[in-house]
């Protein structure tokens, strides 16, 4: 297993004569198995709401979406369970899986009563997982209905950001529309992990089915993107890099020396992660220009073998006298998807601050990117709460949850 790297600029001519220029630089980067590769065992946790609010439908369809996702897992993987309302409780400890129809049975114990204490089932679920990172794939779903009532929100971040540090990955999932997208939203951005929606309790199975392929095309984790800028380049002081795919997430920078280093957790083999680097660019002598370098730094589980490093790739720009511009049409793509992010990021908070006009026109202005771009379900869902927003209406919590989701990625239906 190794990683596949490309790098391309937002347009690699500069015009010379111009004392500063901005240049966005896409890393695009994948795991790519070869005929000898193998998968590493899956250390799968499941950190499960059972609160009170979770009674009947809601509880039933978890504990058979659970139940199918044992089915799924093969001979050797890993799996710990943990449930929680108010207080959390080990379920299932950590565990090779040898014996499913056991399994099962003990998901089947799950009952709906209590509150919701988010960060002490994140707690717990790091713990255990912990316990099988070794060689393996450590992956969490965390899924909830509700607000984090019983819990610490600022806990529950810490927890997301202290399990990347043993290189374990948290998704989220949220069920119905009474939970905080904010806080699943940070928990799974911090955790390196994805968001789900499940709007109604008949799309559990469904969505924990999508997101475990997604976990099981993993082939080599905890990637980091270490960018070497030349004299002369300097990133962008505010949000300089940025995830646009497979989710659209702000990145955090960590400066190394010279070396400005981003982590980025998992890669999927087939389904790239694409990166967006905002740099800005002295004025330099004519002729091909040498302005980065670009590396990964990546973990293969299948053979235990940490800190690899991938081949190193330099970035040119062709600084001319004769400027005329050649701008990539595929990172304009990606460039389009961030905005959109942070065109909807922008409505939501005018929202929040009663601003319904200022809203409205920006949740707009995204749903003109996202058709710009060819996200036609995303800016069906974004015009049509710009039209609510302009007639005086307010969003419902489903709205507001579908917002989110659509400004990060592409509906699921596409």
């Amino acid at each position: 297993m190794r990683v596949g790297l490309q790098i391309a600029l937002s347009d690699a001519s500069v015009d010379v004569a111009q004392p500063l220029s901005q240049r966005q630089l896409s890393v695009s980067l994948l795991a790519i198995a070869d005929e000898f590769s193998r998968t590493a065992p899956l250390n799968l946790c499941l950190i499960l709401d059972h609160s009170g609010s979770m009674s009947g439908r809601p509880i039933d369809t978890i504990r058979q979406a659970a139940q199918r996702l044992v089915d799924r897992l093969s001979l050797g993987d890993r799996i710990s369970i943990i449930g929680f309302d108010h207080k959390a409780k080990v379920l299932v400890p950590h565990q090779v899986v040898d014996n499913p129809a056991s399994l099962k049975l003990q998901i089947n114990q799950l009952k709906a009563s209590g509150g919701t204490a988010i960060d002490e089932g994140l707690r717990l679920g790091v713990e255990e997982m912990a316990k099988g990172k070794q060689g393996t794939i450590s992956q969490a779903f965390l899924l909830t209905d509700g607000e984090n009532e019983h819990g610490d929100n600022d806990r529950c971040l810490k927890l997301a950001k202290l399990a990347t540090g043993y290189n374990l990955t948290i998704n989220t999932l949220g069920l119905g529309d009474a939970w905080n997208q904010d806080v699943l939203e940070s928990i799974a951005d911090a955790g390196g992990g994805a968001m789900s929606y499940i709007q109604t309790p008949e799309e559990a199975v469904a969505e924990f089915s999508r997101l475990l392929n997604r976990v099981q095309s993993i082939g080599l984790t905890n990637a980091h993107l270490v960018l070497s800028l030349a004299p002369g380049v300097r990133l962008a002081e505010l949000k300089p890099i940025s995830q646009v795919a497979p989710d659209t997430i702000e990145l955090t920078v960590l400066h190394e020396g010279s070396q400005s280093i981003v982590r980025l957790g998992d890669l999927m083999v087939e389904v790239p992660r694409i990166i967006l680097a905002n740099l800005y660019l002295n004025q330099m002598a004519a002729g091909s220009q040498a302005i980065a370098q670009a590396q990964i730094r990546y973990d293969d589980p299948t053979t235990s073998a940490e800190g690899l490093l991938s081949e190193k790739i330099s970035v040119y720009a062709d600084y001319l006298s004769d400027f005329q511009p050649t701008p990539s049409s595929e990172v304009q793509q990606q460039i389009l998807a961030l905005a959109k992010y942070r065109q909807t990021k922008i409505a939501e908070s005018r929202l929040r601050q009663g601003d319904m006009t200022g809203a409205a026109t920006m949740m707009q202005t995204a749903a003109k990117t996202a058709l710009q771009m060819g996200d036609e379900g995303a800016a069906t869902v974004l015009q049509q709460n710009a039209t609510r927003l302009q007639s005086g209406e307010g969003l419902s919590e489903a709205d507001r949850k579908k917002t989110r989701m659509v400004s990060k990625t592409t509906l699921q239906a596409e």
